[in-house]
């Protein structure tokens, strides 16, 4: 049976070391000091561990039924859920008013991806959970807030995002959901929506659907098209359930992957709903919970990852196989074990290096809504504008790569579901997909978020790595192993940047066919970044002395590895983003 144990030592030296979330001034930081964080994150490590962990395999295996119109989740899902439930989980970073703890998001984000990294089909019901809590909580009535928000807050209910409809996935404009207006100020909702991540369960006593729909005579495309809040069971006045409402599954998606998590087609037939903010200004509701799910899910292909990669090294250094070129390291066995080849090596450095600067990149990414909202930051506010895209494309196709490398550690034993790491291939691969497919992420960061307020935000991250450059120089061995090939592949993106500004103005199709490109630069150049602040941390704890030197060494040898192995790859980046969009569009539509 595959293992887990959370990084939890790792997530300390990134929040408080190298973040340095103790000492910033930012709404509810005062409380993170890194005695309390210790305390949560093993806490929430042992869960993961003994509860979540242990039912992901047999969740995967059994998956979700639907029988009768009743939904059940797989054996242990219920009490596993409620025990997160009593300690309070959920509830971490929300509003105090409504239930919550009241904590920053950072730290939300930390424990996610420990439960994401045990079990990523049970965490995804908390998990949609909270992102229709934000959206409630941000365009809601102070009525609809209270009606709500304290038992999603309690997990009592739990929620859900309604988009996608079997015609209509990305281009959202062409969707057919629609919300007839009642004389009670309510609305009638009818439509069917597909892929409906944790649409039903029997955990909880009520499921809040977040449905997009339009009301007729709204205008033509997504400016017409506003967002409802349509709960399983009418909610009466006292707060209690009365009847059924008019949604219903139609069926259980059959997955690749999280076969734990209820995938669901919800009918919607006359189902009563009420409007969520503005009418036909629905898009911008909904993003409030997008954009939290984007982080999210650029989480879980990092915590897929991890997951894979701790099993990877267990197997790597107890599985014998061959010899030591360089000499014997097993004498009194039949072979070495497989971590002394240089290939498995690699693989293993790959996921490594990837990891540790993903969970630096996501952990400052989430540190910096904190910014946005908890100190109304607005350089903060573009900048995670920015970087979500890439948080959301990067993370989640380099760890769905890390998975897979992970697997090949295993050899044929990794095609074996006995050894269950097909489990993290499959679970991490719809991260690629879902919350906006990571080509339509990629469009999004070349065509919207670049260029926005001038281009004034990518700049600013430009000036940011300019201004450690220099803040840092002096010290040679840092600067050829870290500075030097960071500012050259911050050079790199750059030049592809006014490729586009260039060559997009007189055909866009030429930026266009070199977004993905961009956006993997962008991720590559951000762990560039991630690996060199580690590495400065790193340094100055061993000049400063420290009771553990193995664990700072360890971090200056990972991060040089990314900065030699990986870092380079945006000059093959440059080259085919540069390379224009004759060689994709060359091909008339019949000759494929």
């Amino acid at each position: 049976m595959p293992i887990y144990n959370a990084p939890t030592k790792d997530m300390a030296f990134i929040l408080h070391e190298v973040l340095k979330t103790q000492d910033l001034d930012i709404k509810g930081y005062d409380d993170l000091s890194a005695d309390f964080t210790s305390q949560v994150l093993d806490e929430a490590g042992k869960l993961a561990r003994d509860v979540f962990q242990p039912i992901n395999a047999s969740g995967d295996a059994e998956g979700c039924t639907l029988e009768n119109g009743v939904l059940r989740t797989p054996t242990g899902f219920k009490e596993a859920f409620q025990t997160y439930r009593e300690g309070g989980w959920n509830g971490l970073d929300c509003d105090p008013e409504y239930g919550g703890q009241g904590m920053p998001y950072v730290l939300h984000t930390a424990i996610a991806e420990i439960f994401c990294s045990a079990n990523m089909a049970l965490t995804m019901y908390p998990g949609l959970t909270h992102g229709a809590y934000s959206a409630i909580h941000a365009h809601g009535t102070d009525a609809q807030k209270q009606t709500y928000l304290p038992k999603m807050v309690d997990l009592e209910w739990s929620g859900t995002m309604n988009l996608t409809e079997p015609h209509c996935g990305t281009d959202l404009g062409l969707m057919r959901t629609k919300a007839d207006p009642q004389s009670d100020g309510s609305y009638k909702i009818s439509g069917q929506k597909i892929f409906i991540s944790a649409g039903d369960n029997d955990m909880t006593d009520n499921v809040i659907h977040l449905v997009l729909a339009k009301i007729p005579g709204g205008p033509d495309g997504v400016k017409g098209i506003s967002l409802f809040i349509v709960p399983k069971f009418m909610v009466n006045d006292d707060g209690s359930l009365g009847d059924r409402n008019g949604v219903s599954v139609g069926n259980i998606e059959e997955k690749m992957g999280i076969h734990g998590n209820a995938t669901c087609v919800m009918n919607y037939d006359d189902a009563t709903g009420y409007l969520l903010g503005t009418e036909h200004k629905g898009m911008r509701a909904m993003f409030t919970m997008m954009n939290e799910a984007r982080l999210g899910v650029g989480m879980q292909g990092l915590a897929q990852a991890e997951a894979a990669y701790q099993n990877a090294v267990e197997y790597a250094k107890d599985r014998l196989q061959g010899r030591d070129v360089t000499g014997t390291k097993n004498p009194d066995g039949p072979a070495d074990p497989l971590i002394v080849h240089p290939d498995i090596r690699r693989m293993l450095m790959n996921q490594k290096s990837f990891i540790e600067g993903s969970r630096a990149f996501t952990l400052w990414g989430a540190m910096m809504i904190d910014r946005a909202h908890g100190a109304n930051e607005e350089a903060a506010e573009g900048l995670i504008s920015l970087l979500t895209p890439v948080l959301k494309g990067f993370n989640t196709d380099i760890g769905y790569d890390m998975t897979v490398q992970a697997q090949q550690v295993f050899g044929g034993h990794g095609y074996i579901e006995e050894h269950g790491m097909s489990q993290f291939t499959r679970d991490a691969r719809i991260a690629m997909i879902y919350e906006g497919a990571n080509g339509v992420q990629a469009l999004d960061l070349v065509g919207r978020k670049m260029p926005k307020d001038g281009g004034k935000h990518v700049m600013a991250f430009f000036e940011m790595i300019k201004t450690f450059a220099s803040e840092n120089k002096g010290d040679e061995a840092f600067e050829a192993d870290f500075l030097t090939p960071l500012k050259e592949a911050s050079k790199d993106l750059q030049s592809v940047m006014m490729y586009f500004m260039q060559a997009g103005m007189k055909n866009p199709n030429d930026a266009l066919a070199g977004s993905t490109d961009a956006l993997h630069m962008f991720g590559h150049v951000v762990l560039g970044l991630m690996w060199a602040q580690m590495a400065k941390t790193s340094m100055d704890a061993l000049a400063a002395g420290t009771d553990d030197p193995e664990f700072y060494e360890n971090k200056l040898i990972t991060g040089r590895y990314y900065m030699q192995r990986w870092l380079p790859t945006t000059k093959a980046h440059m080259a085919r983003a540069m390379s224009g969009s004759t060689n994709v569009m060359g091909l008339d539509a019949d000759a494929f």
